[in-house]
């Protein structure tokens, strides 16, 4: 048992030391100027900042910031409130009805975002949601409820029936029963959705690319690579954008790891 666990601290520690190689270097990178001829695996030798500030205003990184946090919040919020809302008699009522609505929302993973590109970019140009917020939003949550409704699923049918029936006895309703008894038990995997639909929200490029043309309406990822193309010389520029778009998801993760394993863990055993 030994032998074995010192294996696997030695896999471990190099899964985590791969994964550790890429911020170094964009540390590094995001901190040096252009002229520095040392090597990117070096330390700076001071902290050279311009790097952000040029990058912040050539490439506009504060309207796309707050593209960003608009429609990152919003997409969240209503991932959450109709995951948790479908979610629930979906794991409480086993009918045939319930499964197959179940098999529907799930067989939805499958399904590339990037095969229905061009019957969706019709619709949206159809209907007037072109460079406009509601419609990236609603994009997004479209594509993130699926694995929002499995987890929540699998987790509220971890939670003993007997709490519902204990509740309804007292002359509970389903709302207040949904609202006061299941819901501050969801926390865990709250956080793990939450994490989930927010990295794929705030990275994401294929939707905003075609949907979000206009220079006000871009978000950090197409902003950054628009950039990128531009001054491609400039590579410290490049990795100060990244970094400063990278920070608000470390962030929100370092706030609710502690519930992110478990969420997940619980939201994917018995769905």
């Amino acid at each position: 048992m030994k032998k074995n666990n010192k294996w696997l601290i030695i896999v471990m520690a190099i899964i985590g030391i791969t994964h550790i190689f890429p911020f170094y270097l964009l540390i590094t990178t995001s901190f040096k100027p252009m002229d520095d001829p040392s090597s990117k695996w070096a330390l700076p030798s001071f902290s050279y900042l311009d790097n952000f500030k040029n990058a912040w205003e050539q490439a506009n990184l504060g309207q796309a910031f707050f593209n960003n946090i608009i429609i990152t919040a919003l997409s969240i919020i209503l991932v959450i409130v109709i995951g948790a809302f479908a979610s629930y008699p979906l794991a409480r009522y086993k009918t045939r009805l319930n499964k197959f609505m179940y098999l529907l929302f799930i067989s939805a993973l499958i399904v590339p975002p990037l095969t229905i590109l061009v019957p969706l970019y019709k619709f949206i140009v159809d209907i007037g949601g072109m460079n406009s917020y509601w419609s990236i939003i609603l994009l997004h949550v479209t594509f993130n409820l699926p694995m929002t409704i499995f987890l929540f699923t699998g987790f509220i049918s971890s939670i003993p029936v007997e709490l519902d029936e204990a509740a309804m006895m007292d002359g509970m309703s389903r709302f207040g029963l949904f609202f006061r008894i299941i819901m501050p038990l969801l926390k865990p995997i709250t956080a793990t959705a939450t994490i989930l639909a927010g990295v794929n929200v705030w990275n994401d490029y294929q939707f905003s690319v075609f949907f979000l043309q206009s220079p006000e309406m871009k978000t950090m990822t197409v902003s950054l690579s628009s950039f990128f193309s531009q001054y491609t010389n400039n590579i410290g520029w490049v990795a100060a954008g990244s970094l400063l778009s990278a920070l608000p998801i470390i962030i929100l993760y370092l706030f609710l790891q502690k519930y992110f394993v478990s969420g997940l863990s619980s939201g994917a055993v018995k769905g």
